[in-house]
Protein backbone atom coordinates (compact mmCIF):
# COMPACT_ATOMS: atom_id res chain seq x y z
CA UNK A 1 0.00 0.00 0.00
CA UNK A 2 1.49 3.34 -1.08
CA UNK A 3 1.39 6.08 1.51
CA UNK A 4 -0.90 8.58 -0.16
CA UNK A 5 -0.86 12.26 -0.90
CA UNK A 6 -2.75 15.03 0.81
CA UNK A 7 -4.58 17.55 -1.35
CA UNK A 8 -2.42 20.26 0.20
CA UNK A 9 0.61 18.54 -1.37
CA UNK A 10 -0.51 19.32 -4.89
CA UNK A 11 -3.48 21.71 -5.18
CA UNK A 12 -1.44 24.88 -4.50
CA UNK A 13 1.12 23.67 -7.04
CA UNK A 14 -1.57 23.04 -9.67
CA UNK A 15 -3.01 26.51 -9.08
CA UNK A 16 0.41 28.10 -9.60
CA UNK A 17 1.15 25.97 -12.64
CA UNK A 18 -2.14 26.84 -14.34
CA UNK A 19 -1.77 30.52 -13.49
CA UNK A 20 1.72 30.46 -14.99
CA UNK A 21 0.48 28.87 -18.21
CA UNK A 22 -2.83 30.69 -18.65
CA UNK A 23 -1.94 34.15 -17.40
CA UNK A 24 -4.66 36.81 -17.54
CA UNK A 25 -5.95 35.92 -21.00
CA UNK A 26 -6.26 32.16 -20.72
CA UNK A 27 -5.67 29.81 -23.64
CA UNK A 28 -6.08 32.40 -26.38
CA UNK A 29 -5.55 29.80 -29.13
CA UNK A 30 -8.32 27.45 -28.02
CA UNK A 31 -10.65 30.29 -27.01
CA UNK A 32 -10.35 31.86 -30.46
CA UNK A 33 -11.15 28.64 -32.33
CA UNK A 34 -13.85 27.06 -30.14
CA UNK A 35 -16.98 28.41 -28.45
CA UNK A 36 -16.32 26.74 -25.09
CA UNK A 37 -19.43 24.58 -25.34
CA UNK A 38 -17.83 21.70 -27.24
CA UNK A 39 -17.30 18.42 -25.37
CA UNK A 40 -14.55 15.95 -26.10
CA UNK A 41 -12.94 12.68 -25.07
CA UNK A 42 -9.17 12.26 -25.02
CA UNK A 43 -7.05 9.14 -24.52
CA UNK A 44 -3.91 9.05 -22.35
CA UNK A 45 -1.42 6.66 -23.90
CA UNK A 46 1.84 5.34 -22.45
CA UNK A 47 4.63 5.58 -24.99
CA UNK A 48 7.23 3.75 -22.93
CA UNK A 49 7.58 1.04 -20.28
CA UNK A 50 7.63 2.08 -16.63
CA UNK A 51 5.56 2.83 -13.53
CA UNK A 52 2.47 5.02 -13.32
CA UNK A 53 2.50 7.82 -10.76
CA UNK A 54 0.44 10.98 -10.43
CA UNK A 55 -3.07 9.89 -11.42
CA UNK A 56 -4.72 11.96 -8.69
CA UNK A 57 -2.70 15.03 -9.63
CA UNK A 58 -3.42 14.63 -13.35
CA UNK A 59 -7.16 14.39 -12.67
CA UNK A 60 -7.18 17.48 -10.44
CA UNK A 61 -5.72 19.67 -13.22
CA UNK A 62 -8.78 19.12 -15.41
CA UNK A 63 -11.24 19.47 -12.55
CA UNK A 64 -9.77 22.87 -11.75
CA UNK A 65 -10.73 23.97 -15.26
CA UNK A 66 -13.98 22.03 -15.63
CA UNK A 67 -15.77 20.84 -12.48
CA UNK A 68 -17.65 18.24 -14.50
CA UNK A 69 -14.56 16.81 -16.19
CA UNK A 70 -14.11 13.06 -15.74
CA UNK A 71 -10.96 10.98 -15.87
CA UNK A 72 -11.47 7.24 -16.11
CA UNK A 73 -8.33 5.38 -15.05
CA UNK A 74 -7.58 1.83 -16.16
CA UNK A 75 -4.48 1.59 -13.96
CA UNK A 76 -3.50 3.00 -10.57
CA UNK A 77 -0.35 4.54 -9.16
CA UNK A 78 2.34 1.90 -8.78
CA UNK A 79 1.06 -0.25 -11.66
CA UNK A 80 3.46 -1.19 -14.42
CA UNK A 81 3.08 0.58 -17.75
CA UNK A 82 3.79 -1.02 -21.11
CA UNK A 83 4.37 0.96 -24.27
CA UNK A 84 1.10 1.38 -26.16
CA UNK A 85 -1.12 0.94 -23.09
CA UNK A 86 -4.25 3.11 -22.84
CA UNK A 87 -3.90 4.44 -19.30
CA UNK A 88 -6.95 6.71 -18.97
CA UNK A 89 -9.68 8.61 -20.78
CA UNK A 90 -10.46 12.26 -20.14
CA UNK A 91 -13.89 13.64 -20.96
CA UNK A 92 -15.26 17.15 -20.54
CA UNK A 93 -15.19 20.57 -22.13
CA UNK A 94 -12.81 20.65 -25.07
CA UNK A 95 -11.29 24.04 -24.21
CA UNK A 96 -10.68 22.96 -20.61
CA UNK A 97 -8.90 19.79 -21.73
CA UNK A 98 -6.76 21.66 -24.23
CA UNK A 99 -5.94 24.33 -21.65
CA UNK A 100 -4.90 21.85 -18.97
CA UNK A 101 -3.20 19.29 -21.20
CA UNK A 102 0.40 20.49 -20.82
CA UNK A 103 0.24 21.05 -17.07
CA UNK A 104 -1.33 17.63 -16.49
CA UNK A 105 1.16 15.87 -18.75
CA UNK A 106 4.14 17.66 -17.24
CA UNK A 107 3.18 16.46 -13.78
CA UNK A 108 2.24 12.85 -14.54
CA UNK A 109 5.24 12.46 -16.86
CA UNK A 110 7.72 13.68 -14.25
CA UNK A 111 6.24 11.70 -11.38
CA UNK A 112 6.05 8.52 -13.45
CA UNK A 113 9.70 9.04 -14.42
CA UNK A 114 10.74 9.26 -10.76
CA UNK A 115 8.67 6.19 -9.86
CA UNK A 116 10.12 4.26 -12.79
CA UNK A 117 13.68 5.05 -11.76
CA UNK A 118 12.97 4.28 -8.10
CA UNK A 119 11.60 0.85 -9.03
CA UNK A 120 14.63 0.03 -11.16
CA UNK A 121 16.98 0.92 -8.30
CA UNK A 122 14.92 -0.82 -5.62
CA UNK A 123 14.71 -4.04 -7.63
CA UNK A 124 18.43 -3.95 -8.33
CA UNK A 125 19.17 -3.65 -4.60
CA UNK A 126 16.79 -6.41 -3.55
CA UNK A 127 16.14 -6.70 0.18
CA UNK A 128 19.34 -4.94 1.20
CA UNK A 129 20.51 -2.22 1.12
CA UNK A 130 17.27 -0.26 1.24
CA UNK A 131 17.24 2.46 -1.44
CA UNK A 132 16.54 5.99 -0.18
CA UNK A 133 16.03 9.35 -1.83
CA UNK A 134 17.51 12.69 -0.64
CA UNK A 135 16.48 16.35 -0.32
CA UNK A 136 17.76 17.02 -3.84
CA UNK A 137 14.27 17.78 -5.10
CA UNK A 138 12.77 20.54 -7.24
CA UNK A 139 11.57 23.36 -4.94
CA UNK A 140 7.81 23.11 -4.55
CA UNK A 141 7.71 19.53 -5.84
CA UNK A 142 9.25 17.73 -2.88
CA UNK A 143 6.15 16.04 -1.50
CA UNK A 144 5.15 14.85 -4.96
CA UNK A 145 8.64 13.59 -5.78
CA UNK A 146 8.92 11.82 -2.42
CA UNK A 147 5.55 10.21 -3.10
CA UNK A 148 6.79 9.07 -6.51
CA UNK A 149 9.84 7.47 -4.91
CA UNK A 150 7.57 5.48 -2.57
CA UNK A 151 5.33 4.58 -5.49
CA UNK A 152 8.32 3.05 -7.26
CA UNK A 153 9.19 0.92 -4.24
CA UNK A 154 12.11 2.84 -2.74
CA UNK A 155 11.92 4.74 0.57
CA UNK A 156 12.19 8.33 1.71
CA UNK A 157 15.08 9.66 3.74
CA UNK A 158 14.07 12.67 5.85
CA UNK A 159 11.42 14.89 4.28
CA UNK A 160 13.14 18.13 5.25
CA UNK A 161 15.32 19.76 7.84
CA UNK A 162 12.56 19.39 10.43
CA UNK A 163 12.07 15.65 10.87
CA UNK A 164 15.53 14.14 11.31
CA UNK A 165 18.91 15.40 12.51
CA UNK A 166 21.65 14.91 9.94
CA UNK A 167 25.02 16.18 11.12
CA UNK A 168 27.09 16.70 7.99
CA UNK A 169 30.71 17.64 7.44
CA UNK A 170 30.07 21.38 7.67
CA UNK A 171 28.30 20.94 11.01
CA UNK A 172 31.14 18.78 12.31
CA UNK A 173 33.87 21.15 11.18
CA UNK A 174 32.11 24.22 12.58
CA UNK A 175 31.32 22.52 15.90
CA UNK A 176 34.85 21.21 16.37
CA UNK A 177 34.07 17.50 16.11
CA UNK A 178 31.44 14.79 15.87
CA UNK A 179 31.13 14.13 19.59
CA UNK A 180 30.55 17.81 20.34
CA UNK A 181 27.98 18.18 17.54
CA UNK A 182 26.00 15.09 18.58
CA UNK A 183 26.15 16.08 22.26
CA UNK A 184 24.69 19.50 21.49
CA UNK A 185 21.93 17.99 19.36
CA UNK A 186 21.02 15.52 22.12
CA UNK A 187 21.01 18.26 24.71
CA UNK A 188 18.63 20.35 22.56
CA UNK A 189 16.27 17.61 21.35
CA UNK A 190 16.84 14.57 23.55
CA UNK A 191 15.58 11.47 21.75
CA UNK A 192 12.80 13.26 19.90
CA UNK A 193 14.59 12.91 16.55
CA UNK A 194 16.87 10.26 15.11
CA UNK A 195 20.45 11.50 14.75
CA UNK A 196 22.52 10.59 11.72
CA UNK A 197 26.17 11.55 11.33
CA UNK A 198 28.07 11.83 8.06
CA UNK A 199 31.54 10.27 8.29
CA UNK A 200 34.46 10.50 5.91
CA UNK A 201 36.89 8.03 7.46
CA UNK A 202 37.07 5.08 9.83
CA UNK A 203 38.32 7.45 12.52
CA UNK A 204 35.14 9.50 12.15
CA UNK A 205 33.10 6.30 12.26
CA UNK A 206 34.68 5.58 15.65
CA UNK A 207 33.78 9.09 16.81
CA UNK A 208 30.17 8.63 15.68
CA UNK A 209 30.03 5.35 17.61
CA UNK A 210 31.44 7.07 20.69
CA UNK A 211 28.76 9.76 20.32
CA UNK A 212 26.09 7.03 20.02
CA UNK A 213 24.64 8.22 16.73
CA UNK A 214 21.52 6.37 15.57
CA UNK A 215 22.71 6.09 11.98
CA UNK A 216 26.17 6.53 10.50
CA UNK A 217 26.51 7.72 6.92
CA UNK A 218 29.55 6.36 5.10
CA UNK A 219 30.27 9.15 2.66
CA UNK A 220 32.31 8.65 -0.50
CA UNK A 221 33.88 5.42 0.74
CA UNK A 222 34.80 2.56 -1.55
CA UNK A 223 33.31 -0.86 -0.93
CA UNK A 224 36.31 -2.13 1.00
CA UNK A 225 36.22 0.86 3.36
CA UNK A 226 32.46 0.47 3.82
CA UNK A 227 32.81 -3.20 4.68
CA UNK A 228 35.40 -2.35 7.34
CA UNK A 229 33.14 0.42 8.68
CA UNK A 230 30.13 -1.91 8.89
CA UNK A 231 32.23 -4.48 10.75
CA UNK A 232 33.44 -1.76 13.12
CA UNK A 233 29.90 -0.53 13.77
CA UNK A 234 28.76 -4.12 14.37
CA UNK A 235 25.06 -3.33 14.57
CA UNK A 236 25.45 -0.55 17.16
CA UNK A 237 23.99 1.93 14.66
CA UNK A 238 22.29 1.82 11.29
CA UNK A 239 24.56 2.36 8.30
CA UNK A 240 24.00 4.32 5.11
CA UNK A 241 26.13 4.54 1.98
CA UNK A 242 26.17 7.88 0.20
CA UNK A 243 28.21 9.74 -2.40
CA UNK A 244 29.31 8.52 -5.83
CA UNK A 245 26.55 5.93 -5.87
CA UNK A 246 25.45 4.52 -9.22
CA UNK A 247 23.09 1.81 -10.39
CA UNK A 248 26.08 -0.30 -11.42
CA UNK A 249 27.70 0.08 -8.02
CA UNK A 250 24.43 -0.73 -6.29
CA UNK A 251 24.75 -4.28 -7.60
CA UNK A 252 27.83 -4.81 -5.39
CA UNK A 253 26.81 -2.95 -2.24
CA UNK A 254 25.06 -5.93 -0.70
CA UNK A 255 28.43 -7.54 0.01
CA UNK A 256 29.41 -4.63 2.29
CA UNK A 257 26.50 -5.25 4.67
CA UNK A 258 25.39 -1.62 4.63
CA UNK A 259 21.73 -1.09 5.62
CA UNK A 260 20.74 1.86 3.41
CA UNK A 261 21.98 3.66 0.32
CA UNK A 262 20.84 7.13 -0.74
CA UNK A 263 20.62 8.46 -4.30
CA UNK A 264 20.04 12.10 -5.19
CA UNK A 265 19.50 11.10 -8.80
CA UNK A 266 16.18 9.44 -8.01
CA UNK A 267 14.68 12.93 -8.05
CA UNK A 268 17.19 15.28 -9.65
CA UNK A 269 18.15 13.31 -12.75
CA UNK A 270 15.28 11.57 -14.48
CA UNK A 271 14.24 11.19 -18.10
CA UNK A 272 10.67 12.38 -18.50
CA UNK A 273 8.25 9.51 -19.07
CA UNK A 274 6.57 9.77 -22.46
CA UNK A 275 2.77 10.02 -22.52
CA UNK A 276 0.49 11.36 -25.22
CA UNK A 277 -2.99 12.80 -24.82
CA UNK A 278 -4.93 12.52 -28.07
CA UNK A 279 -8.47 13.41 -28.97
CA UNK A 280 -10.83 10.51 -29.44
CA UNK A 281 -14.12 12.27 -30.20
CA UNK A 282 -15.98 15.58 -29.93
CA UNK A 283 -19.61 16.53 -29.44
Amino acid sequence: MISGLKKSDYIPLIRRALAEDLGKNGDITSRSIFTGKEKAVFTLLAKDDGVLCGAEVFTEVFRRLDKKAKVEWYLKDGDSLAKGTVVARVSGKLVAILSGERTALNLVSHLSAVATKARRFARTAGDKPVVLDTRKTVPGLRMLQKYAVRTGGAMNHRIGLFDMILIKDNHVDAAGGIVTAVSRARKRWGNTFKIEVETRSLDEVRQALEAKADRIMLDNMDNAQMKKAVELIAGKAETEASGNMTLERLMTLGETGVDFVSFGELTHTVQVFDFSLKQESTE
